[in-house]
């Protein structure tokens, strides 16, 4: 029966407190773009001694920095000039990353510490201090997220119409479609577990939403337990739309929950249902397969995979109306603190929302459609071999189309002069046309040998499937390296032409996958050239067969020669300084966390080389510190488009040089993946790229700078400054934005 006791927990009963809103750790005001970054330096007296090189104050820990990144992607929520729906994406992208966050690296910090390794990095922080800064951190900005949702998003979005319906607002007649749809779509595969000897508490999945209900009564079989875990199916919708003809006008849903919740009852037959509560439990997702001690990588993985639902408990999140002694229960079941609880002021799994976010009917609240465009020497080319093989062609994603790419590899598929391809695959999404091409070219007949890595993290399953599949086309599959990934982007092409055999490439900052090619900004580069070609084609034989390093013309790669060059790259400008020369370096990436690169940042900005960063996500360089990095500045873009290619720029003394690499400079990336960094060729291609860069440094919409003390400031333009935004530069300079067809 329906059960008006039970409380909803879905929204708020009371709107957040409003000083909530404004709690960011980052400084959420803006600052003026005259003001910065330049101003980092002058925050830190002077008279004070210039630290050591080593020194931990110079260092910001690598997941707090993480933390930090995710902050500033919850401020996009708030960003007025960002359309609503996208808003609420932005909101519920700092969901979904802080899962992957507590998946990854908070499990791995409580490894350490149950393991007694606490070996404290470069920053001198141990992983036990680290933790708890992490939890007050985390705490404080998921209140402030609830807020935003509950007191800023929910409003908004029901002035367009876009209702979640709250049981007490609920119509007879939505009540009845409700009752209807919950016996004939929900409760039919419903499980409940009562808990009592014979039934021990369940083995819940990761990150599944899930009930702990109080009852009252004595079951058939004599049974009071008084409790019961109801575990919701992933195959049901978090979120349903309720028929106009049922909530009226406009786009209405109610929440799975609030369902479950008014008919908890029909589960527990003659039992009475005191209170019902949502929950969630994130679980160590890391894989802990050693690629050294398996026989079969991809048998053990398959293996892995199922185990990785069911790791170690690191985050409990609770409706925040759930009683005090349920929480102890539940804590106890899971072996956490009271310092891994998360109460929430609505949904536990608001990931679940995405769906909502592309509302056919409210194209208007959302991001205008993009036409990326492809360039006009490629437009009327059938034969993309005939224009790649005159000159080398860039491309940047999104602004500028995939599809070049994917033609590129579709053509050699049915060429005839084709003889081989060899292609990395790292994330490949799902109907690849890439991959389709891969299989079209296999049973044509033709050497396709595919490196796929089976361990990039969240898409093991998918790379293990599409593996199968091309083996089963005829393909070679090599599953890398053993110990180090393979996350290189390249595509090496062999054909036969006047009786000669040519090599062509492409080569790229981010992943062949269409989907991110959308949505990330990343560069492409197809070429002929002999000299990286041959460097491709001498990785890909390292990659495949047995040997040692061998010597590259232009190509660098990791885990061999990218890092060695990119520190005297970085030493050659400090040397050009130091000798009075013009010294600079532009460099944009993901992450910088390796304390090598940084220490050689900090001795070039030392000698007065001007360092320009544009580090998206995690930095763990201090700027702005006198006598050190008063020199370097660093900031974050963040908005529509995911920022994530890499480009190093180096003045070189007036000979300038830029490369794009698939590497972040991370430890990991230069020392225990395979990488590949390549450089740009001609004045054309190196000032059109340093360009786009120096429009990232331009920027003063989307713009966080960041300071010396670790926090991050975001730009505004001054009084007389007109707006610059990076991203809608590029939109307007390389792509062709379509106004959406309502």
């Amino acid at each position: 029966m329906n059960n008006p006791g039970l409380i909803d927990s879905e929204l708020p009963e009371q709107p957040v407190a409003p000083a909530l809103l404004a709690e960011a750790d980052e400084a959420a005001l803006p600052v003026s773009a005259e003001a910065q970054p330049e101003a980092a330096a002058e925050s830190v007296e002077a008279p004070a001694p210039v630290p050591g090189l080593d020194d931990s104050s110079l260092y910001i820990h690598r997941e707090l920095s993480q933390l930090k990144f995710n902050i500033r992607v919850l401020e996009q929520a708030l960003d007025e000039a960002t359309p609503l729906l996208e808003r609420l994406k932005f909101l519920l992208i700092f969901s979904s990353n802080l899962d992957e966050f507590f998946e990854i690296r908070v499990a791995g910090l409580k490894k350490q510490v149950a393991f007694a390794r606490e070996l404290a990095g470069a920053d001198g922080l141990q992983p036990h201090q680290v933790l708890a800064r992490i939890s007050e951190l985390v705490h404080e900005q998921v209140d402030r997220q609830y807020a935003i949702l509950n007191d800023v998003l929910l409003p908004a979005l029901e002035q367009h119409q876009i209702r979640f319906i709250r049981r007490r607002n609920w119509t007879a007649k939505i009540k009845t479609w409700v009752r209807r749809y919950f016996r004939e779509e929900i409760a039919p595969i419903m499980t409940p577990i009562g808990l009592d000897p014979t039934h021990p508490f369940p083995l819940l999945v990761n990150k599944s939403l899930n009930f702990i209900v109080e009852l009252e009564g004595i079951d058939a079989f004599g049974r009071d337990s008084g409790l019961a875990i109801l575990p919701a199916p992933r195959l049901l919708p978090r979120v349903i739309r309720v028929p106009e003809e049922v909530g009226g006008p406009g786009d209405n849903f109610v929440f799975l929950s609030s369902m479950i919740h008014a008919h908890a009852d029909d589960l527990f037959h003659g039992m009475s249902v005191k209170g019902c509560y949502q929950f969630r439990l994130t679980r160590n997702a890391d894989l802990s397969v050693d690629a050294e001690d398996v026989e079969d990588l991809a048998r053990a993985l398959r293996g892995e995979l199922f185990s990785r639902r069911f790791g170690d408990a690191v985050r409990l999140e609770v409706a925040d109306n759930c009683p005090q002694n349920l929480v102890d229960y539940l804590l106890k079941q899971f072996g956490l603190a009271e310092s891994e609880l998360y109460r929430v002021n609505g949904p536990v799994n608001l990931t679940r929302l995405f769906s909502i976010t592309g509302l056919e009917s409210q194209r208007a609240l959302q991001y205008p459609p993009l036409t990326p465009v492809i360039p006009k020497l490629l437009q009327s080319s059938e034969k993309l071999f005939n224009v790649v093989g005159k000159q080398d062609v860039l491309l940047y994603h999104p602004f500028e189309s995939f599809t070049p790419v994917v033609d590129m590899l579709r053509q050699a598929a049915k060429d005839p002069h084709v003889l081989a391809i060899k292609q990395t695959l790292y994330r490949t999404g799902a109907n690849s046309e890439i991959v389709d091409a891969l299989v079209d070219a296999a049973r044509s007949g033709k050497e396709v040998t595919a490196v796929i890595e089976l361990r990039a993290r969240f898409d093991e399953e998918s790379n293990l499937a599409l593996a199968s599949r091309l083996q089963q086309a005829g393909a070679v599959v090599i599953y890398g390296v053993v110990g180090f990934k393979t996350h290189a982007k390249m595509m090496l092409i062999l054909r036969r032409e006047n009786g000669e055999l040519v090599r062509y490439a492409h080569l790229g900052t981010g992943n062949y996958h269409a989907g991110n090619a959308r949505l990330y900004t990343d560069y492409s580069l197809l070429t002929s050239d002999d000299a990286l070609c041959e460097d491709v084609s001498k990785l890909f034989n390292q990659l495949i067969g047995m040997g040692k390093s061998l010597r590259m013309k232009k190509l660098l790669h990791a885990p061999f020669t990218l890092k060695k060059t990119l520190l005297d790259m970085i030493a050659r400008e400090a040397q050009h300084a130091s000798e009075g020369k013009p010294a600079h370096i532009i460099a944009k990436m993901n992450s910088l966390t390796d304390p090598k690169v940084i220490k050689a940042l900090y001795k070039a900005s030392q000698c007065g080389v001007r360092i320009d960063l544009i580090v998206r996500g995690m930095c763990c360089l201090r700027p702005g510190i006198v006598g050190v990095s008063h020199n370097i500045h660093v900031r974050s873009i963040i908005g529509r488009f995911l920022e994530h290619s890499r480009a190093y720029y180096f003045l070189n003394g007036g000979d300038e040089q830029l490369y794009l690499s698939s590497a972040d400079w991370m430890e990991r990336n230069l020392d225990k993946r395979v990488e590949t960094c390549f450089p740009l060729e001609g004045k054309k291609l190196i000032t059109r790229v340093k360009k786009e860069l120096e429009a990232y440094l331009a920027d003063n919409t989307q713009a966080w700078v960041l300071q010396s003390d670790g926090r991050y400031q975001r730009l505004q333009p001054s009084g007389n400054q007109n707006p610059r935004n990076a991203q809608a530069l590029m939109v307007e300079k390389l792509s062709s934005p379509v106004l959406s067809a309502r």
